[in-house]
């Protein structure tokens, strides 16, 4: 454990807000530090790590997977969580963002945050003294991402090359695997219908950054075009949390629906993933969904081995 840390030491104090500020090479050491944590869960120094330490963990939207998650990550490494609802805190009364960013890192040693506006995470971030993480915003979703390129290392035994083809709407999820593919190396495909495609400025970003890791971004509007010989097919929600436009969109993304049908386009031995909770019959089929190219619940767990990896390299010494 002590060489990879080492190996690291520019990761301390880093905050994970969309994973473009981070390099390839400190994304695999997060992962490689991750898998290291899931392989020896029961190592006494890592029981320890953040002893005396306090991390605030603060919540706009609902969340299960991210807010347990995230909980049991910091106190398995021996800090405090400090678990804050919206409403519960002086921001649900007015209170500017910049007031609460200083008055927490006063407290705490790190800041876990969900919100609605990704702005709000780039206000909390600039104001904050101590490291800001990512727990998801409308623009992106950075430990998901993490989560599930531990997943496709664990079940292909590689990134690089690999084709991940995303079916649905270009929301926080599409711009997660735009950008982590590009940083590691994959080809990601998008199908979005026109009116629901990710972010162009985004993708643009990617597509240069894929230059230079061998990999490549595309947005197309023909799921099955972009599912041909994938090694994995993932999907979101239609409907993402605080939109309104709601019976318009299902009607728009329906076509783009993962199915048995649609899983024959990619190779035989291709992971369905979705970052759940998961709407059945609606972005995706029971049959998929529970099906064996399933990796939902392996992504489910690799959340907590990611966070608390990437909680040890910022906030340990």
């Amino acid at each position: 454990m002590e060489r990879l840390m080492e190996s690291s030491a520019g990761l301390h104090g880093r905050s994970v807000l969309t994973l473009q500020e981070w390099t390839p090479n400190e994304i695999k050491q997060v992962l490689t530090t991750a898998a290291w944590l899931k392989a020896n869960p029961k190592v006494a120094q890592i029981r320890y790590a953040l002893a005396g330490q306090s991390v605030a963990l603060l919540f706009e939207l609902p969340s299960t997977r991210t807010r347990v998650s995230f909980q049991v990550a910091v106190e398995s490494l021996g800090a405090a969580p400090v678990v804050l609802g919206w409403e519960d805190s002086q921001l649900g009364r007015g209170e500017p963002i910049k007031d609460t960013a200083r008055v927490l890192s006063r407290y705490v040693d790190g800041i876990v945050i969900r919100c609605r506006r990704h702005e709000t995470l780039q206000e909390f971030s600039r104001w904050a003294s101590v490291p800001v993480f990512n727990a998801l915003t409308d623009r992106i979703h950075p430990f998901q991402a993490l989560a599930d390129a531990l997943t496709l290392w664990e079940h292909k035994r590689h990134l690089a090359g690999l084709k991940l083809a995303y079916v649905g709407d270009g929301n926080n999820m599409a711009h997660s695997y735009v950008v982590v593919g590009a940083k590691l190396g994959m080809h990601v495909v998008v199908a979005s219908p026109a009116a629901y495609a990710p972010d162009p400025t985004l993708v643009q970003w990617a597509e240069k950054e894929a230059l230079l890791t061998g990999g490549s971004v595309q947005v197309v509007e023909d799921p099955r075009e972009a599912v041909a010989g994938a090694d994995a097919v993932a999907t979101d929600v239609f409907v993402s949390m605080g939109q309104v436009d709601q019976e318009a969109k299902r009607l728009s993304l329906g076509p783009y629906q993962v199915n048995a049908d649609l899983m024959t386009r990619a190779k035989p031995d291709a992971l369905f993933l979705h970052c759940l909770p998961a709407h059945r019959g609606e972005e995706v089929t029971e049959e998929v969904l529970e099906g064996p190219q399933s990796a939902v619940f392996d992504q489910a767990e690799n959340r907590l081995w990611v966070q608390k990896a990437a909680l040890l390299h910022s906030l340990g010494e």
